[in-house]
């Protein structure tokens, strides 16, 4: 595999997203690799898009980026996958003429539905086309009725075309298989890869819990990542607490609480500033009614923290009893009582679970090791 057509729905930190991150980490070992990638994305930053800064002189030397305006025609319910599918018409519209120059194409999301359709028709031959829709968030649990109604009327049965017509699907494995099997995937069109980080954010060794133990929740105000949830719990402490509890992201003023034992950090872009924060706390706290393979968690162990998470996506192949706390479901009364457990035990209870977070990333989930992983596996699919 030489060159590869990487469309993306964005990539982290133009726009923002766990989803984003991972494409970022695409480009950046592709390009590592010394494989051309033609990268399709859109900005919704202050930052220079053109520059492409994220990368370093040489990564840049493989990255041809194609900078498209996703579209924002469509307004009412649907209105992102009428507008998603735009998008696909857009990419296919630039990629149909050269569209045999790439060995792979690796699109994200619904970014490839019209080049799929396409080549259902017949129309392309070649190249293999590959999916990822990460968690399959449409077929886990729904946080509310709106968002069942999306996921029922909306996201399954173009997922479902997608998935089904597509060469290969990518999994990061756990419960995700599953789904992508109970929605008409065959086994040998899927492609298991967790995601993972950069040896450089790898911290050596971890910080020693204080008796102030210090919980972090990173991420965006988003309903299905069960901040709601963790809301109405840290509410129900009414302030006689011994732990704190940090905020990293996008949280809208009128739903931060008011509350001596929480802290609000805003949106953090910048790395090494978020990785000192991350450092700074002890315990994540990921409480999704749905996942993929949480960046937040990735980046949370491998600075050296352990981890309290719903037991959904794949999740359950980073947090276990060694390594964390894994839990049911996102309700408050489960929420309540978990944080008021770890909060009560030891600081060499908590260290142990901290030092084997670590011990996983460094051992299974760094990106120099999996990118020749994921290279390896889309090989041995173009030789079929």
């Amino acid at each position: 595999m030489k060159k590869v057509a990487l469309i993306t729905d964005g990539i982290w930190p133009y726009v923002m997203g766990g989803m984003q991150k991972h494409s970022y980490y695409l480009c950046k070992y592709f390009a590592k690799e010394q494989i051309h990638v033609d990268l399709f994305h859109f900005n919704q930053s202050d930052l220079d898009i053109n520059a492409l800064d994220v990368f370093s002189p040489e990564e840049k030397k493989f990255i041809h980026p194609v900078v498209l305006e996703f579209p924002d025609v469509a307004k009412g319910f649907g209105n992102y996958i009428i507008n998603s599918y735009r998008y696909s018409i857009m990419v296919y519209d630039i990629v149909k003429d050269k569209i045999s120059d790439y060995d792979f194409i690796y699109t994200k999301g619904f970014t490839g539905w019209h080049i799929i359709r396409e080549k259902k028709k017949g129309h392309i031959t070649w190249p293999p086309i590959g999916v990822k829709f990460h968690g399959y968030e449409m077929f886990q649990k729904a946080p509310d009725i709106k968002s069942k109604i999306s996921q029922l009327f909306l996201l399954r049965k173009p997922v479902k075309e997608i998935s089904r017509e597509a060469d290969v699907v990518f999994s990061y494995g756990g419960k995700i298989t599953e789904i992508i099997k109970s929605i008409g995937v065959n086994q040998d069109r899927i492609i298991e890869i967790p995601s993972g980080v950069e040896e450089s954010i790898v911290v050596n060794s971890i910080q020693p819990t204080t008796q102030k133990i210090k919980f972090v929740y990173l991420g965006r105000y988003e309903r299905r990542k069960g901040i709601e949830e963790l809301n109405k719990a840290l509410t129900g402490f009414n302030g006689n607490v011994n732990f704190e509890c940090h905020f990293i992201g996008d949280i809208p003023a009128e739903k931060q609480l008011r509350l001596s034992f929480i802290k609000y950090h805003g949106e953090v872009r910048d790395k090494s500033v978020l990785n000192s924060l991350l450092r700074a706390c002890d315990v994540l706290v990921c409480p999704s009614w749905s996942e993929g393979m949480p960046n937040v968690i990735l980046e949370a162990m491998a600075n050296g923290l352990t981890v309290l998470a719903t037991d959904v996506g794949a999740t359950n192949t980073l947090v276990n009893d060694s390594t964390g706390f894994l839990i049911s479901n996102s309700s408050v009364k489960e929420l309540k009582a978990s944080l008021n457990k770890i909060s009560t035990i030891s600081s060499s209870e908590l260290d142990k679970k901290k030092q084997a977070a670590l011990n996983l990333i460094k051992s299974k989930f760094t990106w120099e090791h999996l990118i020749c992983e994921l290279i390896n596996k889309i090989n041995a699919k173009l030789k079929v």
